[in-house]
This record gives structure tokens, C-alpha cells and sequence, in this order.
């Protein structure tokens, strides 16, 4: 899975002032991230806000996505879910030929055994017509995915051919790697330690920050990747600070107003999630100014 090397963005879905889907600046952020020189592109993962969605919404994404790449860049698909079954008939139903690999996050709420992990994403390795990504986030979905039962799935099933690590764990990261298949990738969830992750053996990242700075961010991973530390860790410093601000007040909250200081998309999101506060836009319209400055 040479595609998913580097930089990948988990896409925010932009909303106007009245909460509907803002199909013209999804057009927009798509071109940005791509003319930005990230590697591929994710639809359909959690900073999407897919949770508020209707059907026919996350279907008018989904296509407006797949429209405006236009085969330019590899296409991943988030399709997960803690209903095991309706994730397995989705995978069944859905055409997912514009799609290299789909993104599936851990099971949530129901708070499973690593056993009835392993048994889902069992069932979605048989169900699924293309490659899988774990996607272990525990701080969202209550129960972490141990490196023992990813390294279990990863060896039983070869369709699994990657893991979102996004525990923020560069331990559990390292035992991930220690152990992997040689041709797993353990990508980054996490944007603060993607660097630390990919000079560790790490394959890249799925990227939240990624689609707001997509040339910075995509090109410190590139340099990571080709071991210029130092280079890399120049980048990193450089965009630290805007990690930190579009996670304090929640996700897409924070890169929804980096979309806003950028003249992208409102920084509008849908309850419960609320917009970032005065203060916290206006720290982040300093940073982006920053950046533009230094361009």
C-alpha cells in the first residue's frame, strides 16, 4: 500500500451559516490540500462530523469529494461503526471502487473485549472488497485497541494493511512498530507526535492540521521520512503551536477556524459541537498570518 505513505487528511466537512453543507468550499479544501501536496485523501473519518449527518448528506459528500479529486490523488473511505453487522452490510452495499482502502475506527460505547474487537474487525475483513485501516482512537471510542490484537488481526487477515494509531502513546506506537508485519503501516493519528512516529519506522500520518497547512505539514512528514531530522524537526516546531490550538476546544472546531481565517469556509460546526471561542479564533487568525508571512 505504496498510496498511503506520507501525508493523508482526515477532510472537515464545511458548513454554511444556516448548517448546510457547503458543497463549494468542500471543492475548495479539497484543491487546497491537494495543491498542497498531501499524499491522499480521507472522506468520511471523524473530523467530517459525519455523526451529524443524514444519508443523503454523507452521500453528497462522498461524491463531491470523489468529483472534484477526480482520480488526481488515492481515495480512503471511513466506514466503521459499534453496530458490527450494519458495518458489514454497508461494505456489502456500497460501490467502493473510487477507493483504495476504507478507515475503520474501533467499536464505541459498547466498550468491547479485545476478543469482540478482534471479532469485528474480523467480520469487516471478510466483508470488505478493499484493504482496511484500523483506526484505534480510545479517547473517543472508551477502549483501546492493544498492540496484541492488532498484530493478531494484522497476521491473520491480509486485507488489514494498516493501523491509525491515535492513542498519543509513543510506547504502545514503538511496540506497534517492534512487532508489525513487514509490510504493515502503522500511520499516525495523532498530528503532535506524526513526526516522532514516523522517524520511530512510522509510515506517515492521517492529518487533521495536514489540510490547513497542507505544504508545511506534508513536506515535514516527506522529510521525516527521508531521515533530515533536522530539517523535519524545524517544520515541526514551526506548526506546534496550531496543533495544539485545533484540538483545545475540540475537533473540527479548531480547523474549521483555521478555514475561516484562510477565506476557505465558515467556522461553523453542528451541536453539540460549538465554534471555537473569541479568544481561540483569534489566536489561530494570528498563526495563519504567521504562516502566510513566512511563505
Amino acid at each position: 500500500m505504496q498510496s498511503l505513505i506520507g501525508t493523508g487528511v482526515a477532510l472537515a466537512t464545511p458548513f454554511r451559516k444556516d448548517f448546510s453543507i457547503d458543497t463549494e468550499a468542500l471543492i475548495r479544501i479539497v484543491n487546497f490540500s491537494i495543491d498542497g501536496g498531501v499524499e491522499y485523501l480521507v472522506a468520511m473519518g471523524t473530523t467530517a462530523e459525519n455523526a451529524t449527518m443524514s444519508k443523503d448528506e454523507k452521500e453528497l459528500v462522498i461524491n463531491t469529494i470523489v468529483k472534484t479529486n477526480n482520480g488526481r490523488l488515492p481515495l480512503v473511505l471511513g466506514v466503521g461503526g459499534n453496530n458490527t453487522m450494519e458495518v458489514v452490510q454497508e461494505l456489502k452495499n456500497r460501490d467502493l471502487s473510487q477507493f483504495v482502502a476504507i478507515l475503520s475506527i474501533s467499536p464505541y460505547y459498547n466498550k468491547p473485549t479485545q476478543e469482540g474487537i478482534y471479532q469485528h474487525f474480523k467480520a469487516i475483513s471478510e466483508a470488505s472488497p478493499i484493504p482496511v485501516i484500523l483506526y484505534n482512537v480510545p479517547s473517543r471510542t472508551g477502549i483501546n485497541i492493544l498492540p496484541s490484537t492488532v498484530m493478531r488481526l494484522a497476521n491473520d487477515f491480509k486485507n488489514i494493511v494498516a493501523i491509525k494509531e491515535a492513542a498519543g502513546d509513543m510506547i504502545q506506537a514503538m511496540q506497534l512498530l517492534k512487532h508489525k508485519p513487514k509490510d504493515f503501516l502503522v500511520l499516525s493519528g495523532d498530528d503532535m507526535i506524526a513526526l516522532p512516529m514516523v522517524l520511530a519506522g512510522g509510515s506517515g500520518v492521517i492529518s487533521v492540521i495536514g489540510q490547513g497547512f497542507p505544504k508545511e505539514f506534508s513536506e515535514m512528514i516527506r522529510l521525516g521520512l527521508n531521515r533530515k531530522v533536522d530539517d523535519a524537526f524545524k517544520s515541526h516546531y514551526l506548526l506546534s503551536d496550531s496543533i495544539d490550538m485545533i484540538f483545545e476546544q475540540g475537533n473540527p472546531a479548531g480547523i474549521k477556524q483555521v478555514f475561516h481565517s484562510l477565506g476557505i469556509a465558515e467556522n461553523t460546526v453542528r451541536l453539540p459541537l460549538v465554534k471555537a471561542d473569541e479568544s481561540l479564533a483569534n489566536r489561530i487568525d494570528q498563526f495563519v498570518h504567521k504562516i502566510n508571512e513566512l511563505a
